[in-house]
């Protein structure tokens, strides 16, 4: 599984789950910790907090999570609401994997360390 996190400019944070792994509450909110210490690096503006981050994820358990919402509203994050899923309204299907499609034609990977 691969959970990335990314804005207009690119992917901020990326981390690839080995296989039979899932995101649970600890993962998601150890994710979180790490994406805010990754955009402090990668986002001058927002370490300086003149442009705020505005996160859209799923309804998932570990994303509605008390544990999770605590650490969000730590950062002084805004959660976007996601609408029901419907194909058209999948962002990820349009910017992100279509990206990686193209950027990975005809690649052959033979182990997950590749």
């Amino acid at each position: 599984m691969l959970c990335v996190w990314w804005d207009q400019k690119g992917v901020i944070y990326y981390e690839l789950l080995k296989p039979g792994e899932t995101v649970n509450t600890q993962r998601y909110r150890q994710q979180m910790t790490d994406l805010d210490r990754v955009l402090r690096e990668k986002r001058p503006e927002y370490q300086q907090r003149q442009h705020k981050v505005i996160l859209l994820h799923d309804n998932a358990p570990a994303h509605k999570a008390k544990q999770v919402q605590e650490t969000i509203e730590s950062f002084r994050w805004e959660i976007l609401q996601h609408a029901a899923y419907t194909l058209d309204l999948a962002p990820s299907d349009y910017y992100l994997f279509a990206s990686m499609g193209h950027a990975l034609a005809e690649q052959r990977f033979t182990s997950y360390e590749d």
